[in-house]
């Protein structure tokens, strides 16, 4: 008899696509960013959230990542090319949302809106209309196709930002304080279609907020800049919010969770995990009171 020897199983180590090391820029009017510290790494179907306080660099930083930005001194890489030099290279693997999403949309109307970027690279007007129509029906936009973009609620808005930055069904989109202003249900909308196209898509999403709360339902990692030394910790939600040192040099809040837990004895050095959502919590409550 023969034996076969198999090969062991290999764990597989997603690919980096996003490296950014020791970034500085200096603006028009003096303003100087430095990202020094750790270096911020984004893998294939990673979701990264950004925390810091107003003027710590956030912006800046997803600005460098999509090209609209080029740094005076360090490093940016994107797919392995510089975007403030090589975006054409990656622009149809690369979606954005900005903060203001009224000076991202351009179209008359929300199906126009969508259509920008394919038929400004070429696509025909067939291949256009097959990709915007498939991205409304992803984002349940069908209804609001022929309407006026700037006279939608803000939720809407974002939501048609968002299509026209999935429509090429990107591997990274980074979006700047994407929910900011939306209400509830708005928001969880949002996060629910952001979700739906890491899971399904694998598309990778580096988000930037200053709604603490909401991260674990976006992020599987978290980076924190300190408006003074730049990127000073990352690592998984559960792990980092109970630091609340790391919170007090970035100069936010710890979630309220995080809070609440600390209040109750959790520390960082006991190896408690936080919980994330308040059904966690409250069996964590639960078993230790």
């Amino acid at each position: 008899m023969v034996s076969l020897q198999l090969p062991r199983a290999t764990s597989i180590i997603p690919r980096e696509i996003v490296r950014v090391h020791c970034l500085k820029h200096i603006y028009q009017d003096k303003t100087e960013v430095n990202l020094c510290g750790m270096d911020m790494v984004v893998h294939e179907g990673e979701r990264v959230a950004i925390l810091g306080a107003n003027g710590s660099g956030k912006t800046t930083l997803l600005f460098h990542l999509v090209g609209l930005l080029r740094p005076l001194d360090g490093d940016v890489h994107v797919f392995g090319v510089e975007p403030s030099r090589q975006f054409a290279q990656i622009r149809e693997r690369v979606g954005v949302v900005l903060q203001d999403v009224d000076a991202q949309i351009v179209g008359p109307t929300v199906y126009d809106d969508i259509a920008f970027s394919p038929r400004s690279y070429g696509f025909s007007e067939p291949e256009v209309e097959r990709m915007v129509n498939e991205m409304l029906q992803e984002l349940h936009l069908e209804a609001l196709k022929e309407k006026v973009p700037h006279y939608l609620s803000g939720g809407e808005r974002k939501k048609v930002a968002l299509a026209g930055a999935l429509v090429f069904y990107p591997q990274l989109v980074v979006l700047d304080e994407p929910f900011t202003g939306l209400d509830p249900r708005s928001r969880n909308e949002l996060i629910e279609i952001l979700n739906h196209f890491n899971r399904v898509h694998h598309v990778a999403l580096v988000v930037s907020t200053h709604d603490v709360d909401l991260v674990p339902r976006v992020a599987d990692r978290v980076y924190i800049v300190s408006p003074k030394h730049g990127i000073i910790a990352e690592g998984a939600p559960a792990d980092i919010f109970l630091r609340k040192e790391l919170f007090d040099e970035a100069r936010i809040e710890p979630p309220l969770l995080a809070q609440l837990l600390t209040r109750l004895g959790a520390t960082s050095e006991d190896g408690t995990e936080l919980p994330l959502d308040v059904e966690e919590a409250a069996r964590w409550i639960q078993e230790r009171h």
